[in-house]
């Protein structure tokens, strides 16, 4: 039959354990009790056999008088103690020729004069069936050597002696199964503890797997299964999050694509009505300029959301790779900042930059180092609104190279600054943007030994501060410079 459940395969072990033990006890406990109560009738036979022999001895040593044989059918005759030990004489043969109780048994040697009769201490002993009784004898051979009595042996009957063992054994064996019982109530009990919070544990994973992320389990003890409980419920509320947060991204890309998407088509229909007539105006022919330049910054825009996301696949897969080299890190950064000043712009807002005239050089990738640097001067006027400004800066910190980018803008609230870099994550849903760029840039930053971390106080404006270990050690004469101050309006 196979078990099947932690509660039947507990009870079994340890049912069946404590069972072996109760059995291996109860043995133990027969085996003890036989030789304690067997040894001790041993010893009181001993004693009554030695008491005889030094009476006898002193007929051997002549300090005793009268006739030996007749004094000794005197003993066994009168023997005190014939209610529950018969004594016996036996001549040369073993033959028993008189006894206490007055009636002869076997008529061969028993096993133990035979004993005796081998033995140095002139002793013998055996244990057996006797006229349907079960008895022990001892032998002891008579130091006299002018009597007719070669030995006394003294017998006395199991039966007695069998029944208390018996009634012993009865009694641990019934304490055994109390025992056996109390464990196999206290194990049901104990699995049922078990077993009960580990199917709703069960039930919670299957509705989690199934897709509902608002299952939670209830903790009603502070033992493992009550961490364990807690974990699943964590775990439920990161599943949850994660749900939303990608329900967000899916939503947010959707908009994101639909709108240069929607600004293509339309500028496309609207290209397509010109020049029908044969001819273009001047009118049209500005309208047809300013659509295309209206097409090609849409379609570039597409173009680096769709590379964002191939980024964040390769990110999220393991295959985002670095095609590193030694590099001016500084250039890139100029190049970028030139490169938001249009930007910058138009959206009315104050760009300054202060540089020193040169950086150590790093080992590092010059794409995606840019591609951060966009992301981050890109974020900040996002969230920037017209009229604020922006502030970037870079120096020497130590072994490292700290870019900084600041904004006095809308700011982080301090719950969601803990979770900006999360993927999919987004603080605020009123600015444009997919929710992945930071995370992406983040790694990018990692693969290069260094760290991206983000202060921001709401209302008042964001900082990124951007650590990048250089490549070999340079002086300091080396990295000084002028400083270079660039600022856009």
């Amino acid at each position: 039959m196979r078990i099947k459940g932690i509660a039947q395969k507990w009870l079994l072990n340890s049912f069946g354990i404590v069972l072996v033990i109760l059995i291996i006890g109860i043995i133990g406990s027969g085996v003890l009790l036989r030789q304690y109560y067997y040894g001790a009738v041993q010893q009181q036979l001993l004693a009554r056999s030695d008491f005889v022999y030094s009476m006898l001895e002193r007929y051997e040593q002549g300090s005793a008088t009268g006739s030996v044989d007749g004094d000794l059918r005197e003993y066994v005759v009168s023997y005190a103690d014939k209610g529950t030990i018969e004594l016996m004489a036996l001549d040369s043969s073993g033959v028993a020729k008189l006894t206490s109780s007055g009636f002869t048994y076997q008529s061969g040697a028993a096993p133990d004069y035979l004993e005796a009769l081998d033995s140095e201490s002139g002793i013998g002993w055996w244990t057996g069936q006797m006229n349907g009784q079960k008895v022990m004898a001892v032998c002891r051979m008579v130091p006299v050597l002018n009597s007719s009595y070669s030995a006394l042996r003294f017998v006395v009957s199991l039966e007695m002696v069998d029944r208390i063992i018996l009634s012993l054994i009865l009694l641990v064996t019934g304490l055994g199964f109390v025992v056996l019982t109390v464990v196999y109530l206290m194990g049901i009990a104990f699995a049922r503890s078990l077993v009960r919070p580990i199917r709703e544990l069960g039930a919670a994973a299957r509705k989690i797997a199934g897709g509902d992320f608002k299952t939670r389990i209830s903790r009603e003890a502070d033992d493992e299964l009550g961490e364990l409980c807690e974990t699943v419920n964590s775990m439920a509320d990161e599943l949850e999050t994660a749900e939303r947060l990608k329900n967000d991204f899916i939503s947010s890309v959707s908009h994101e694509l639909r709108t240069p998407l929607t600004a293509i088509q339309g500028w496309a229909e609207t290209l397509g009505d010109i020049g029908h007539g044969g001819s273009i105006s001047a009118d049209e022919q500005q309208l047809m300029d300013k659509g295309m330049r209206v097409i090609l910054d849409e379609t570039k825009r597409l173009s680096g959301m769709v590379e964002e996301l191939l980024d964040f696949s390769r990110m999220e897969s393991g295959r985002l790779n670095m095609q590193k080299e030694k590099m001016d890190i500084l250039a890139e950064l100029e190049e970028t900042v030139l490169i938001y000043e249009e930007k910058a712009k138009k959206e009315d807002i104050v760009v300054r930059y202060t540089g020193p005239g040169m950086l150590p050089v790093i080992f590092g990738d010059r794409a995606r180092l840019r591609q951060v640097f966009i992301n981050v001067i890109d974020n900040a006027i996002k969230y920037s609104d017209p009229g604020g400004e922006i502030r970037i800066s870079a120096a020497v910190r130590g072994d490292s190279i700290l870019i900084q980018v600041s904004d006095d803008g809308i700011g982080i609230s301090p719950e969601d600054l803990p979770r900006v870099k999360m993927r999919f994550y987004k603080g605020n849903y009123s600015r444009r943007g997919s929710g992945i760029g930071l995370a992406v840039a983040d790694e990018i930053i990692a693969q290069h030994g260094g760290s991206l971390t983000l202060t921001s106080t709401v209302g008042v404006g964001t900082t990124v501060h951007i650590l990048i270990p250089v490549s070999g050690q340079q002086s300091a004469a080396q990295n000084a410079g002028e400083q270079t101050i660039i600022e856009i309006q």
